[in-house]
């Protein structure tokens, strides 16, 4: 019997790679990003630079300092200038072994060991992460660690009390490998919802968020009126009208990075011609103050974004004029209708979805932004310019807090999805009739 599709299933194959892309691209890295902020995972630590969810032992390192310490103990031993020293570094020396035994004794650790160690012996690099990490018990790698620090400090005290040099110098080192063995043992990083608690207490999260929103709704707002202006412009039939809707798509063909540079010499107080006229011209007190103080640091922020974005918002609203068909205005000055009733019947309603799509995409795209201000100001002044986008790139990658970093990563995405639900649910359009059911 020849295999053939239904019409429902053929649809949904149709579907299938897209959503496929969709998962891949969008849901996937921000799954990661969640999963990552499960944990205390920071590659500036090297015993929360994995993220494990049970205690571990690196065996690579644990082997190594075992085979120097377990010799340096026996020879401390030896050393000692009375009996109580003896007796003391005896007893860490026994434990020690006791524990070295029982963690050889867990399950297939005896045989990861000794390959671990003849890898260590043939100066071979240990690249599998399976092999260099051992899953150990959550109570007995505490109980190690815990025997590990005192142990440690015991010999600190017995070498700051000893009058024989050479001994006080061997049980300092000795202590300083009980150390070194202390960070072979790693503890679970899980720690689960810690670090959103942590985040949606914290001042400088909050601030960024209100820069961002501050940043957000004040150039999108000026975007779409100035944007509106030009396009209505640039619809209209003059001499000239090729080279004018060139001309203003430059600003939105420069590189962003480039602009912030641009506006950045601009903004200079001592040189920045445009420091200069607004301080002519009354606008502000001083040339200085526009990249000096928080409230400065913001306005040229919003005023690049909108010089260098309100022609990508006038092109998508050109787009939208352009559909609208001539002969509804014909019709509407046949009836005696002047212009402005004309903008507000007939301009502005068939101009809802145009609209609708531009605000989105802008207030998504400002939403976000990055490297407007990351060049322009770097957050500064004392972060009164600091986007969450910013804050975030600043703790992952800056602070190398991968765990911390994912969380406001995060909280951007359920920001931006936000924002989205609500254009959709609240503003609506006939570009979303068919999903909303409207």
């Amino acid at each position: 019997m020849k295999f053939q599709l239904n019409e429902k299933q053929l649809g949904y194959a149709m579907v299938a790679p897209a959503l496929i892309l969709v998962i891949l691209v969008t849901l996937w890295p921000v799954a990661q990003s969640f999963y990552n902020s499960l944990f205390d995972y920071r590659l500036n630590d090297p015993s929360r630079s994995e993220r494990f969810i049970n205690s571990n032992v690196d065996l690579e390192r644990y082997a190594n300092d075992y085979f120097y310490l377990s010799r340096d103990l026996e020879a401390l031993e030896g050393q000692a200038p009375d009996a109580d020293d003896a007796a003391a570094a005896a007893e860490i020396s026994q434990e020690f072994e006791a524990y070295h035994a029982e963690l050889l004794e867990m399950d297939g650790l005896a045989e990861q060991y000794e390959e671990v160690e003849g890898m260590i012996a043939s100066f071979t690099a240990i690249s599998d992460r399976d092999l260099k990490y051992a899953q150990v018990d959550n109570d007995w790698a505490e109980g190690f660690k815990e025997f590990l620090g005192d142990s440690s400090q015991q010999l600190i005290d017995i070498s700051s009390d000893a009058e024989d040099e050479a001994f006080a110098a061997t049980a300092a080192n000795v202590a300083g490998s009980l150390q070194l063995v202390d960070t072979a043992v790693i503890e679970s990083n899980f720690i689960g919802f810690s670090n959103y608690q942590r985040y949606l207490t914290d001042g400088r999260m909050w601030q960024s968020m209100w820069n961002t929103l501050l940043f957000t709704v004040t150039s999108v707002f000026a975007e779409l009126v100035l944007g509106l202006m030009i396009a209505l412009l640039i619809n209209r039939a003059f001499v000239g009208r090729g080279i004018v809707r060139a001309s203003v798509l430059i600003p939105w063909a420069i590189p962003t990075a480039v602009a912030a540079m641009m506006w950045g010499f601009l903004y200079d107080g001592q040189t920045g011609i445009v420091a200069h006229y607004f301080e002519q011209f009354g606008f502000i007190d001083d040339a200085s103050v526009l990249l000096s103080t928080g409230a400065g640091g913001m306005f040229s922020v919003i005023f690049a974004d909108v010089w260098k974005t309100t022609p990508y918002m006038a092109l998508l609203l050109l787009a939208g004029l352009q559909t609208i068909p001539g002969s509804l205005y014909e019709a509407a000055e046949v009836d005696g209708a002047g212009k402005w009733q004309q903008f507000w019947k007939i301009t502005l309603p068939l101009l809802k979805s145009a609209i609708l799509v531009a605000l989105l995409f802008r207030t998504l795209d400002a939403f976000r932004v990055f490297d407007l201000i990351f060049v322009l100001t770097g957050g500064g002044p004392a972060n009164s310019t600091e986007s969450i986008s910013i804050y975030a790139y600043i703790t992952l990658f800056s602070q190398s807090n991968f765990g911390a970093g994912s969380v406001l990563s995060v909280i951007v995405f359920i920001s931006v999805a936000i924002i989205s639900t609500l254009f959709i649910k609240f503003i609506g359009s006939d570009l979303f009739a068919g999903k909303t059911g409207r």
